[in-house]
């Protein structure tokens, strides 16, 4: 019988071929492409053999053979095949399990379709309008940040300010606190967070799992980062305990994530466990921190390097607020459909999640290919996203391609099914509502209060991308001059 297909193309149309018959990288005997890997530079590799062997080609780190798929229909079949036909490696997950956060993010199979309902429940648009004050006032707070920096004439540190912001946006969505680091000079929890993503992905590429037998330097410092957030993450589930003891009524309706996994893992009969617990606080911080405030330093970068969008964004929000410096009501952000063009052009430029790993769970067919149960899966998202068939004008920063999508691809795909920054299908990303919001509010913010003087690089040129599981700028610094009055503490004017 032959692998069940998930493309479109019908079999008896193709010649199927099988991944060792692809083109890809020659490599050396028993390492394989392990020296031609650079952790911090993997994307862009994978980027240039795409260019080099074509959207489907194959490479090796000793044992491990990887099949690299950059063709959006293809990715789009392999990304709503999941979890049945694709999950998470058994790599990632067996890491993300020793680190601790083997949450919604790394579950498969009945754990993830029992973990998911609860968060995507504490994510959904209802819960999120409820919600508003507090983000408005974490958004003020770091507004007041910037205005420090800018009464001083000191450039701003952008991306960790901005990872500060979603740190507290997510403690407090979705575990009911106000840890305020905006307003903390000390060490903060992300000091630690910050460790996390590029061991991931370090061990995720290593030939071996050195680090089960060898504890090295790097090993012991990562154990000490780790001990510290896992510390935290206990904190806020023996707070969120104490909330429920305090008022059983929250028991019937949870305020929060938190509150309702607890209630979940208490329930007679219950599937999760204390690990399931505190490995999705863990996942939502991680996933909380990285993704949304690298998007945000991106675009601010972009909007500064193309003056006509940022004019537009000031306009956009001078009409919807007027001089207001912040929104104050929630359905004020369903205006701002320009801000959430300029996020969704900067997610196709520089998407936070370039390359997606997956496993294939079963014997199956990805564009005529043959794909054995078990083999090692790369989506690339990127190239097709920044492809002139695609998209006009591929390489610029034109957000108004969003708002009539008037750009889809010669073949009639809509872009929105060529760049998928969010991922697609039944795992789809269950944050990307609350992105969405928070980046609205940001902008909104910092248009509507300052003036943007300068985005620089430490070398004085384009910013550096460096993979660490998510794609982030290095070293971007913002210079600002205050325009008008700040919000007040409760996050109005």
């Amino acid at each position: 019988m032959s692998p069940p297909a998930i493309t479109e193309v019908p079999q008896a149309e193709v010649r199927l071929r099988r991944v060792e018959d692809l083109p890809g990288p020659p490599g050396l005997p028993f390492v394989g492409n392990l020296l031609q890997i650079e952790a911090e530079r993997l994307h862009l590799q994978l980027e240039g053999w795409q260019r080099q062997y074509g959207d489907f080609f194959r490479f090796r780190i000793a044992q491990r053979e990887f099949l690299v798929v950059a063709q959006p229909e293809a990715v789009s079949a392999i990304l709503r095949d999941r979890p049945e036909g694709f999950q998470r490696t058994d790599r990632g997950c067996e890491v993300a399990a020793e680190m601790g956060f083997d949450g919604l993010f790394t579950a498969r199979g009945d754990r993830w379709r029992r973990q998911r309902p609860l968060v995507m429940a504490s994510f959904d648009p209802a819960h999120i309008r409820t919600y508003f004050p507090t983000l408005a006032k974490v958004t003020g707070r770091l507004a007041r940040r910037w205005q420090q920096a800018s009464a001083s004439g000191e450039s701003i540190d952008l991306l960790p300010d901005l990872m500060r912001f979603t740190v507290d946006v997510t403690a407090g969505l979705a575990f009911g606190q106000d840890i305020d680091t905006l307003g903390s000079d000390t060490e903060v929890i992300q000091t630690h967070l910050d460790k996390i993503f590029p061991a991931l992905l370090r061990r995720l590429l290593a030939p071996v799992p050195y680090w089960r037998y060898l504890n090295l330097p790097a090993d012991r410092q990562l154990a000490r980062h780790l001990e510290a957030i896992h510390q935290a993450v206990q904190d806020f589930i023996l707070q969120a305990r104490r909330r429920l003891d305090r008022d059983p009524h929250l028991r019937e309706r949870p305020a929060n994530l938190i509150e309702a996994l607890i209630v979940a893992r208490d329930a007679d009969g219950s599937s999760l466990d204390d690990k399931d617990l505190a490995g999705n606080v863990l996942t939502m911080l991680l996933a909380g921190e990285d993704t949304t405030a690298n998007t945000l330093a991106w675009m601010i970068y972009l909007l500064h390097r193309n003056p006509s969008a940022q004019q537009a964004v000031s306009e956009t929000v001078r009409a919807a607020f007027g001089s207001e410096p912040l929104p104050s009501r929630y359905d004020q952000l369903a205006s701002l459909d320009y801000i959430e063009a300029c996020a969704h052009e900067t997610l196709r430029l520089k998407p936070v999640v370039p390359t997606l790993p997956h496993q294939a769970v079963r014997d199956t067919v990805v564009a005529g290919i043959t794909v054995p149960k078990g083999t090692l899966v790369i989506c690339l998202l990127r190239p097709a996203a920044v492809d002139e068939e695609r998209f006009a004008d591929a390489t610029a920063f034109n957000p108004e391609r969003w708002l009539s999508d008037r750009t889809a691809a010669q073949a009639g795909s809509s872009s929105k099914r060529v760049a998928m920054p969010f991922g697609a299908g039944p795992r789809i990303c269950p944050g990307r509502y609350l992105a969405l919001q928070e980046i609205k509010m940001v902008m909104a913010m910092l248009v509507a209060s300052f003036d943007i003087q300068g985005v620089s690089t430490p070398e004085g040129g384009e910013p550096r991308e460096r993979m660490a599981f998510t794609m982030s700028p290095v070293g971007l610094r913002l210079t600002l001059k205050r325009r008008d009055r700040l919000p007040d503490e409760s996050g109005a004017g």
